[in-house]
This record gives C-alpha cells, structure tokens and sequence, in this order.
C-alpha cells in the first residue's frame, strides 16, 4: 500500500466504519461508557473527528486551541445537561455537523475570536446532550467523554496534517461529513 493509501485510509476508514448507530442511546455508566459513546455515536463521532481536522487546516496560530475550547464547552454543557432543563438538541446537534463539515470542504480559514467561540458553543452543544443521557457514576462517564473526544481530535488532527499535500481527500471527508449532518437532520 501506497503511503498516501495509508493515510487516506487513516482518514477515511474511522468515517466510513461508524455503522448505522445514528445517534444517542441511554449512557449506562461509568468511565467505560463515556469512552466508547463519541465512537459510537455517529453525530459525535463526526464532529470530533471533524474539530481535529479544522484545528489541523484553520491556519489558527494555536491549532490546539480550537479542540481545547470544544472540550470545554463540552464540559459545560455535560454539566448543564445534568442539572437543567435543557431543550432537546438533536436537530442542533446535526446542524453543528453541516456547519463543521462545510468549513472543512470550504478549508474556511476563521480569526481566532470566532473560531474559539464557536467551537465552544458546538462543545456545549453535543455536551448538553451527553449530560441528559447520563446515569450514574457521573464524574467518570464525563472523564470517559472527555478523553475519547479528544482522541478523536487527535485523529482528526493528524490526519488531516499527515494530508495536507492530498487537499481534495480532507475536503471530500469535510463533505462526507455534512452530508452525515444532512441525513441526521432529515432523519430526525
């Protein structure tokens, strides 16, 4: 295999074998289940993946940044989701997937001071919806979330970089990712 196969198929292998898990189910509890949701979510999964590939082409001065500020908008909103009445977000949740997926098919190159913000508020987002899900074992459910997100991220990241040079396949997955975003908000 070719080394750009390798790492298309880096890309390209994660999105394609998400399966037909189309949103969320219950959350049992513990570290274990917060690890393994973001994998099998597959608006999550998306999304992560996504930020991760944003941070890698955004030319942000600080690409971690953008990934950083997700998660702790993340973190927040597990946190209102759990205490508040918070509205169902699933329709909102699929948006952030069109949105995310156009910047990257777009390569949209966004100023920090709205790239941030705007990571935090699609982090809040997906984490509100976590925090309604959760059961038990709060704390350890939200630590698996978090470190599976930003593995995610990582993978994103690094693939994207490790293709800088083959520009068209980051845009196809951009697409391929809205169009997941797409079908979400037509199925739901």
């Amino acid at each position: 295999m070719t080394r750009f196969a390798l790492r298309a198929a880096a890309l390209i292998v994660p999105l394609l074998a998400a399966g037909p898990a189309l949103a969320h189910g219950g959350h049992t509890e513990g570290f274990g289940a917060g690890l393994a949701h973001p994998l099998i979510g597959l608006d999550h999964l998306f999304a992560m993946l996504a930020i991760g590939i944003w941070a890698a082409q955004g030319g942000l001065p600080r690409p971690w940044a953008l990934p950083a500020c997700f998660l702790g908008g993340m973190a927040v909103g597990i946190g209102l989701g759990m205490v508040a009445a918070v509205p169902p977000l699933e329709q909102t949740v699929a948006g952030t997937l069109v949105v995310l997926g156009v910047m990257v098919a777009l390569t949209a190159r966004v100023r920090a001071g709205l790239a941030f913000p705007a990571a935090a508020l699609f982090g809040l987002v997906h984490g509100s919806v976590h925090g309604l899900e959760i059961g038990g074992a709060p704390l350890a459910t939200t630590l698996g979330m978090l470190l599976a997100s930003a593995g995610l991220h990582a993978l994103g990241f690094v693939a994207a970089r490790g293709l800088a040079r083959r520009d068209m396949v980051v845009r196809a997955s951009g697409a391929a990712i809205a169009s997941v975003g797409v079908m979400l908000l037509v199925a739901g």
